[in-house]
């Protein structure tokens, strides 16, 4: 089948053209319409081909990862395509129970009906994916979306063009732009797809960007799923295996080079254990990249920092914080030309540096010390509601009483980040860290609007009880309903 070509960016301002976005924005209007009527079997035919069009592209892909960050290939496997094609096999295979209208028993005041929940398409929905797991964090959401029966309109990060670019053909090659869309560019562009009035916006970035989201969101009254980020803390214990604390937390931390939303923040370690469970990071560390500075630094398995901005960024928390006393244990070298941060592990991080209020997003990580476990808790209580929380103990007593005292979006016990691959769970994050959820049902619930139905019987318990006039006997019974429900009377 021959595909219309793409819509074409503005040579000059690098972005995607307000009147193509508003005419490709009308188009999908109509498809909505009657994509609401969809049949299951429709739906899971566009999941299979956006599965065979990403799939057919694949070493593209590893090519553009490459070049825009040196992301090597098992890791864009690991942590791009296997998430998608997870998510669209588990969709497909599940698709059928999510979507079955869900019967309700009565309550006691609608006695004789009955009732059932069902679940209707949002619409129109766009799409709005940042740069640290650019295929993951665009196509996934776009599972979602159109395993409920809606168009979207995709708009990936500007700070990896190579990715977006392959993307871009992917889609265009698989779908008409009535039906799935993507708009390359940055600022003005998102500007642009902002002022339309979507029936539901999914974004995922930083809580800074998420309020702008939901305030041109507020306009249109459109409802938002904003997946955030946040300073993701790590509480490993006196009781912990020190060992595999060090191996697990340090795939999470350095993992895309730390650039990733749940990655582990900074760890509170008991001092008891501190210098044990250090020097066990520093074998880890060894193993994984080089003993020395030089083969970590050549290292094909270190991703980089996405661009020089943020290698600077970075730079500046960490110099921040030795300036005012910090020690590196591990790394500290910065080659902002090569968008280079070795992995570092920091000691004594006083509590007024920058990298103890900002999200780090690279691979520097503040080692804390603390005596009580209630020191912890009033720290992290203290701070915005993470995205996620980690724990790495052998005293599950301790552990339920740290999640009962915490809040944060999801929480993994001696493990970290796993839980965002675990499609029956909701993930998603709370208050500063996000807005809904994602993933599995959840996600198809989030593109979905839980409408719910009530179909009347023979009999009329409403006519019965409330239709005027008010006798006297209608008040008796109303009366005697009230006390069953043990709720104040009215008269």
């Amino acid at each position: 089948m021959n595909r219309p070509m793409m819509h074409v960016v503005d040579p000059q301002t690098g972005e995607s053209k307000p009147e193509d976005i508003r005419r490709v924005f009308e188009s999908q209007g109509p498809t909505a319409l009657v994509w609401r009527t969809s049949t299951l079997a429709e739906r899971i035919d566009r999941l299979k081909r956006l599965r065979d069009g990403m799939l057919a592209r694949q070493q593209d892909f590893y090519a553009a990862f490459e070049k825009d960050y040196r992301k090597p290939a098992i890791e864009v496997n690991g942590t791009e395509f296997m998430p998608v094609l997870e998510e669209i096999r588990h969709t497909i295979s599940s698709l059928k129970k999510w979507a079955q209208p869900k019967r309700v028993r009565p309550t006691i005041g609608t006695l004789f009906t009955s009732s059932w929940i069902e679940y209707q398409p949002r619409g129109r929905c766009l799409i709005i994916a940042p740069w640290n797991f650019p295929l993951n964090l665009c196509f996934g959401p776009l599972v979602s979306a159109l395993a409920a029966g809606n168009t979207a309109i995709l708009k990936p990060s500007e700070m990896t063009p190579a990715v977006s670019a392959v993307m871009a053909e992917v889609i265009a090659t698989v779908f008409q732009p009535h039906e799935v869309a993507l708009f390359e560019g940055s600022l003005p562009t998102s500007q642009a797809l902002l002022e339309l009035p979507f029936d539901h916006i999914f974004f995922t970035g930083s809580p800074a960007v998420g309020k702008v989201v939901m305030t041109a969101a507020a306009k249109h009254l459109t409802s938002v799923t904003l997946e955030l980020g946040g300073k993701s803390p790590v509480i490993v214990d006196e009781t912990a295996n020190l060992r595999q604390a060090a191996e697990v937390m340090l795939w999470g931390k350095l993992t895309n080079c730390g650039q990733i939303c749940v990655a582990p923040d900074h760890v509170y370690v008991h001092e008891s254990v501190k210098d044990r469970f250090v020097e066990e990071c520093r074998k880890v560390l060894a193993e994984r990249y080089g003993s020395t500075p030089e083969a970590q630094r050549a290292s094909p398995d270190l991703t980089r920092v996405i661009n020089q901005r943020h290698t600077q960024r970075i730079g500046g928390l960490l110099q921040d914080a030795l300036s005012k006393g910090a020690k590196a244990l591990t790394g500290g070298e910065v080659d902002v030309a090569s968008c280079y941060i070795a992995p570092t592990l920091l000691d004594q991080v006083p509590r007024d540096a920058a990298i103890m209020s900002e999200e780090i997003f690279g691979p520097v990580l503040p080692v804390l010390t603390f005596r009580q476990v209630d020191e912890v808790v009033h720290a992290i209580n203290a701070m915005p509601k993470p995205l996620a929380l980690y724990v790495f103990s052998q005293d599950m007593k301790r552990t339920r009483s740290i999640l009962a005292r915490t809040s944060s979006g999801g929480v993994a016990i001696n493990q970290v980040v796993l839980h965002y691959a675990q499609g029956n769970l909701p993930f998603g994050g709370v208050n500063n860290s996000g807005i809904g959820n994602a993933h599995g049902e959840f996600g198809f619930k989030t593109f979905s609007h839980e409408r719910g139905v009530l179909k009347g019987g023979m009999i009329n318990a409403a006519k019965m009880l409330f239709y005027p006039p008010y006798t006297p006997a209608k008040k008796q019974m109303v009366t005697q309903f009230l006390k069953m429900l043990r709720l104040p009377l009215p008269f």
